[in-house]
């Protein structure tokens, strides 16, 4: 692409050079012969510091945020911001030939964004999907790198959807994004809030900040659908400048509402009752909080014109989301496996579990490393609330102590009385949960999910708990 076409829309200040573009980004690393290289000021790293160093790469221009002094260098008043214009630009804007679709919140982003994909593909649609365990592009899967990609990723990602024939995208739109500015400039026909607790506290540094980023999703979205009974998503209605606002709620007078809910081990039953309708609900995903997770999706769906009768046949149709109360395995006794990784989402999935569970309900969690230490004995109050018995493991201990990790999470566990172990190794707590499975016991294995790694020392290994799981159970004949 010409670099004046590239720049079309863009406000900036100097003189831009003649050639043809071949990459835009804000790596360094990746700065080859015709690149434009974007300059920002990150949380560890200031992208200026780079720009003399892309130039001798090869770069065609430099786009900066202060003058630097450098030949070929333009100005901007965000480099965040221009980079992603500049990537839409580069891409042809593929994002205004879909209609969007976001949903935001600290617990049930990927079950919801699942949800309402299978509602428009039910509908007849043919749609892509962006987020935590992979990215879709109609029936074609993509790894996923981060939950929310960059804007060069997230653009060339909207252009294969274009070219596989979507008419919508449904993503997931992280706090971190948010904040980075990766969603800057574009529309979202609805967008979902699904409730905001203690999480990512180690980049947000407070709950405001958190709750800012969250927040902005909201000026860029047409309509906007909230749970009222979170409390801040309450706040929300009163801050956001969405124009049309849409409420769900288990409780309150809402847009959506969920009357006589009927809870098993096996999913949630409800009525419905919406805007102008009122259908039965029978949901194979169990707990309350999957109540929200399928009134956000049908509202959402709702929202963007499909019929109510439609998005119910869809979700009584659903087959879950891997690694979001999966059941791996149902016998003589239940193993589970859920991504819960907060104290919130272990409260939420414990709750929904605990009263159908005939015998024990034993929880296996472990608390991630180089994250918010603050909610290592939240999460532990969470399970000892609950669990008849605790296994406490490793979850990614990044770079730092494993022991260290335990040792912040055990005092509260050790303190209620009720049976534990610790074992490092999470391979081996894994076994040693299965080997104490009983007649009705539930066991359900919180934090990984859909991961199949662990992070140990900086150091990606392996570890699939679903294989784990299913090896066991066929070494010791039930399967």
């Amino acid at each position: 692409m010409n670099l004046q076409k590239l720049f079309g829309n863009v406000i900036y200040e100097g003189e831009l050079p003649q050639g043809e573009v071949t990459l835009v980004t804000q790596d360094s690393r990746r700065v080859c012969p015709g690149a434009v290289f974007v300059c920002a000021k990150g949380l560890t790293t200031d992208g200026h510091d780079y720009a003399r160093g892309a130039l001798e790469a090869g770069a065609l221009c430099v786009v900066t945020e202060r003058p630097l002094g450098l030949e070929r260098e333009v100005h901007v008043q965000s480099g965040r911001r221009a980079y992603a214009e500049l990537c839409q630009n580069f891409f042809g804007r593929p994002a205004e030939k879909l209609r969007l679709i976001a949903v935001t919140g600290t617990n049930g982003k990927t079950t919801v964004t699942t949800l309402i994909k299978q509602i428009l593909e039910h509908a007849g649609y043919k749609a892509g999907l962006i987020g935590t365990i992979h990215t879709e592009i109609d029936t074609m899967e993509v790894p996923a790198k981060y939950t929310t990609p960059g804007p060069w990723d997230l653009n060339a990602l909207f252009s294969r959807m274009v070219m596989a024939g979507c008419s919508f995208a449904v993503m997931e739109a992280s706090s971190q994004a948010l904040d980075q500015l990766r969603l800057w400039g574009l529309h979202f026909e609805a967008g979902v809030f699904t409730n905001l607790t203690q999480d990512h506290l180690d980049y947000h540094k407070t709950f405001e900040n958190y709750f800012a980023a969250k927040k902005s999703l909201f000026d860029q979205v047409e309509h906007m659908i909230v749970n009222i009974d979170d409390k801040y998503g309450r706040r929300l209605l009163t801050e956001s400048g969405a124009q049309d606002q849409i409420t769900v709620s288990l409780h309150d007078d809402a847009d959506y509402t969920a009357k006589d809910v009927k809870l098993s081990a096996a999913g949630v039953r409800f009525e419905m009752v919406g805007r102008g309708f009122s259908k039965e609900v029978d949901f194979p995903m169990p707990g309350a909080y999957s109540v929200y997770n399928a009134l956000c999706a049908a509202a959402a769906a709702a929202a963007v014109g499909i019929p109510a009768e439609t998005a119910v046949s869809a979700l009584a149709g659903s087959c879950g989301v891997r690694g979001r109360c999966e059941v791996l395995y149902r016998g003589e006794y239940t193993i589970l496996c859920d991504y819960a990784h907060t104290n919130d989402a272990i409260e939420k999935v414990l709750s929904g579990i605990a009263p159908f569970t005939e015998g024990r309900l034993i929880v296996l969690f472990g608390c991630a490393g180089e994250r918010d230490a603050k909610k290592r004995p939240l999460m532990s109050e969470a399970v000892v609330k609950y669990a008849d018995f605790a296994v406490l493991t490793s979850d990614n201990p990044r770079k730092e102590d494993p022991y260290a990790i335990i040792k912040d999470a055990e005092p509260v566990i050790a303190a209620s009385g009720k049976p534990y172990l610790v074992e490092i190794e999470r391979r081996t707590a894994l076994f040693r949960a299965m080997e104490m499975l009983q007649p009705g016991d539930v066991l359900i294995l919180c934090g990984k999910g859909h991961e199949d790694y662990q992070v140990i020392d900086g150091v990606t290994i392996y570890l699939d708990e679903h294989r784990i799981v299913r090896e066991w159970l066929a070494q010791h004949g039930k399967i």
